[in-house]
């Protein structure tokens, strides 16, 4: 029986008896995934390694209040997140506070240039902690700003400004970038 891939469900089950070449199972098929995720929210890999070690003990201990609604992946990704946001958290000075009636809405640059994904990971990698969270969460994990406020500790103004300021310096590196690449 080595060798053979066992199934979700049945590791699910064998995970929440504690056994252990189970979690080890899990731990190896996830981790990729989540440590990539990890990675989004925080710059330093010893900080993403160790918050997804945290963050797979979590699931571990948790995993009996998995109750097969939605898919496991999304439950264990909700948990990866929570860990990198409670990191951040405890960096609560990398926020920039500014008041949304202080912003001054600049048309949207329109790209012809369609982004690869590894692209805009290394573009995201620049951002201040701050804008950089607030993005994540709202364009790649499809938080609302409310929700983005409330598991952050600041304010829903504080991460619309966040998510402005983030996609103007995302632009920047978009035309600084593109610019350089027509000269070479």
């Amino acid at each position: 029986m080595s060798g053979m891939k066992i199934s979700e469900a049945e590791l699910i089950k064998r995970c929440r008896n504690a056994d252990r070449k189970a979690q080890n199972e899990l731990f190896h098929s996830y981790a990729p995934l989540m440590l990539s995720i990890c990675f989004r929210y925080l710059k330093q890999r010893e900080t993403a390694e160790d918050i997804l070690i945290h963050a797979f003990h979590k699931i571990f201990t948790k995993i009996h209040t998995f109750n097969g609604q939605g898919s496991f992946e999304g439950w264990m990704k909700r948990i990866v997140i929570n860990e990198c946001l409670m990191e951040l958290r405890k960096k609560k000075s990398h926020y920039l506070t500014v008041a949304i009636d202080e912003m001054h809405s600049e048309p949207e640059v329109a790209w012809d240039h369609r982004l690869e994904y590894e692209e805009l990971l290394t573009l995201l990698d620049q951002l201040p902690n701050g804008y950089r969270t607030v993005f994540n969460m709202y364009v790649l994990e499809g938080f609302k700003h409310k929700e983005i406020a409330q598991k952050l500790g600041v304010s829903v103004n504080t991460s619309k400004s966040q998510l402005i300021l983030a996609r103007r310096k995302l632009q920047s590196l978009i035309k600084k970038k593109y610019e350089i690449s027509k000269i070479a």
